[in-house]
């Protein structure tokens, strides 16, 4: 691979994986961002990208001010970046925007026929049937770069598919592990981003925190991997040092190790099936000390098994979930809504909203579009 795009390279996988891009001798062809210009402007005057999308319109017209002495095309809009993706040479795929907005560029970027790198969760979660047969039609690989998916790719190279048995993924339980349901409660949202190992942006550090990212996961897993959610389990791995397993029919546990840097997974998901060499100090078992497992408390903390609930509906469900998720999260962060909130109004959407059989990609945007309005109005945000 010599060049890349890379999608949301303002957020904490973009900057990590342009670290890797500067390492190891990767040129970035394309960059986005949502609204951080100045973020933008000291990557383009860093790697020379030959396109930026600015999706934020006023914050594309202010991109193109400050980026005016430079060689690089700003395009803006959500269509604007969805462009630059047809427009672009490289082979590769990064996509690192968060949210459902990532839907629409991975499924570009796969009817463009490039290799994608998926830090979206919400892709797989919310249209994980459509994006995987669309990759299968178009011969493109998709490789994952969430720590617990990129684990489990590199264990499943032990062994044949129809020797896997089970699949486990590993949580650090976030920063309330341990806590009662009522307990919970009067949590802040500064208590709730104390991630204890990982450093990761506000979203996924909530949904980290309520265990709904480990809800996302699964339904990830059980797309990416073609394994049911029955064949799924996750258990809460405190010290994130074993960052996923696969266990095969003959009794073998296969386990990836490795300090919680994801420089790691992201050099994994671009070089594949390569190794980036030289880059990382090697893992030292020693210096990791006593590693301890432990079952997810689903009573404290439900998103979870609501998680495998939404996949089993199918349809709409999940990514109506994914939506409501989203609203309730950034109104936890807002002060707006209670840490316990969360869960009730995503559970309810999850057990109460009308689903549709065989979506298409337009029925699964406005299912989620009208949840998300629908949420936001009991929430009163409207």
């Amino acid at each position: 691979m010599n060049s890349l795009v890379l999608l949301g390279s303002s957020g904490s996988i973009g900057r990590q994986t342009l670290d890797v891009c500067e390492s190891c001798g990767v040129a970035v062809e394309a960059i986005s961002v949502n609204t951080d210009v100045r973020t933008l402007e000291s990557q383009v005057r860093k790697f020379s990208p030959r396109y930026a999308a600015v999706v934020n319109e006023s914050s594309a017209s202010d991109a193109k001010i400050r980026l005016a002495d430079t060689d690089t095309v700003i395009l803006s809009g959500a269509e604007g970046l969805l462009e630059m993706l047809c427009l672009s040479r490289s082979d590769t795929v990064l996509n690192a925007i968060v949210g459902q907005a990532g839907l629409m560029p991975t499924v570009r970027s796969l009817e463009e026929g490039k290799r994608l790198a998926l830090a979206n969760k919400e892709s797989l979660v919310c249209a994980g049937e459509i994006v995987m047969r669309l990759a299968r039609k178009k011969g493109c690989s998709v490789l994952p770069v969430d720590s617990e998916h990129c684990a489990i790719h590199q264990c499943l190279r032990s062994g044949r598919e129809c020797e896997v048995d089970r699949l486990i993924l590993t949580a650090s339980g976030g920063p309330f592990f341990g806590k009662s349901r009522d307990m919970l409660k009067n949590v802040t949202p500064e208590m709730t981003l104390r991630h204890p190992t990982w450093n990761m942006g506000k979203k996924i550090s909530v949904d980290s925190a309520t265990m709904m990212n480990k809800g996302f996961e699964i339904i990830e897993a059980a797309h990416l991997f073609g394994v049911s959610v029955d064949n799924i389990d996750a258990v809460v791995h405190r010290q994130s040092v074993v960052h996923s397993m696969v266990a095969f029919r003959d009794g073998s546990l296969i386990a990836q190790l490795g300090s919680p840097d994801m420089r790691t997974c992201i050099a994994y998901a671009l070089f594949y099936p390569e190794r980036a060499c030289g880059m990382f100090s090697p893992f030292d078992p020693v210096s990791a000390g006593n590693l301890t497992f432990e079952r997810p408390d689903n009573e404290a903390f439900p998103l979870m098994r609501e998680a495998v609930y939404a996949f089993r509906r199918a349809g709409v469900i999940p990514a109506v979930m994914n939506a409501v998720n989203e609203e309730a999260v950034y109104a936890f962060l807002d002060g707006k809504l209670d840490f316990c909130g969360i869960s009730d109004i995503v559970s309810d959407f999850v057990h109460n909203y009308s689903n549709m059989e065989e979506p298409s990609l337009d029925d699964i945007e406005k299912a989620a579009s009208d949840a998300r309005s629908l949420a936001r109005q009991r929430l009163g945000l409207l």
